[in-house]
């Protein structure tokens, strides 16, 4: 009886119809442009009060260790606002990640089972985690790479870092890595609605370790390997990690139908 009510509940969430499924996708979207807004006005004091000072402390480094006047520089009168904007902005997708992560999980839950739905919370739970541990990831090899791209001023030379691209830099690097350490997440999220096996995933892992080492080469500079690999490593690893868990996954699954099966005949 259980396994033709999960059957049946399977057939009722199938049958929503695309129209439902773009508006449950709207009101999903809402909430999370919402959210983001919401921590984007939090950004904005934080970028006061610390973000800023931060931003410009690798580059102080740099300054002090070489004794010249290497510094971030504003081309135009409203370039300093629209950079408060921009990192406003960025702390504002950081701080509401939460929101919008449960949104993505949320749209998806229809697709899984009501055993396995149980699940939701712990990959909810492991992706806040992984995607605040990525964005500290990329800050923390940030002070190396400014480190090492400034090192190749000729002696008696001067760097004037153009305040746009340097925060463009900063920031795409810091949410890039917070976002590719969630997609392991939901890899495995994926294999449970049964959109993808444990087989394709291991099958494809060559793949897949390639599309990370180029990820991290266009994240970091290209000269800077030491911090390419500080964030390729960590990210096959988890990579692997979802691989593991599902293909426990799809034993549990392969298991139960076998003794489904078996009672039905």
């Amino acid at each position: 009886m259980t396994a033709v009510k999960d059957r049946g509940e399977k057939n009722r969430e199938k049958r929503m119809s695309l129209g439902a499924h773009l508006i449950e996708l709207r009101k999903r979207l809402f909430i999370s442009a919402i959210a983001i807004v919401v921590g984007m006005v939090a950004g904005w004091v934080l970028t006061d009060l610390y973000v800023w000072d931060a931003l410009q402390d690798p580059v102080q480094r740099v300054a002090e260790a070489r004794g010249d006047d290497t510094a971030i520089v504003f081309q135009t009168i409203s370039s300093s606002f629209d950079l408060m904007l921009q990192i406003s902005l960025t702390l504002g997708i950081v701080i509401s990640s939460p929101v919008w992560l449960y949104q993505i999980f949320a749209f998806l839950v229809p697709g899984l089972s009501s055993r396995e739905r149980k699940f939701t919370f712990a990959f909810f739970a492991s992706a806040i985690p992984l995607f605040f541990a990525g964005c500290l990831a990329g800050w923390f090899v940030l002070p190396n790479i400014v480190k090492l791209m400034t090192s190749f001023v000729p002696e008696g030379g001067e760097t004037l870092l153009t305040a746009k691209e340097y925060i463009d830099f900063v920031l795409k690097l810091v949410v890039a890595i917070g976002i590719a350490f969630v997609v392991p997440v939901f890899i495995v999220l994926l294999n449970f609605a049964g959109v993808i096996s444990a087989a394709s995933i291991i099958k494809s892992w060559r793949v897949a370790i390639l599309v990370i080492v180029l990820f991290t080469a266009i994240a970091t500079p290209s000269a800077d390997v030491v911090s390419m690999f500080m964030l390729a490593i960590p990210m096959i690893g988890l990579y692997f990690a979802a691989w593991f868990i599902a293909s426990l996954h799809d034993r549990r699954v392969e298991r139960r139908n076998r003794l489904e099966f078996g009672d039905a005949v």
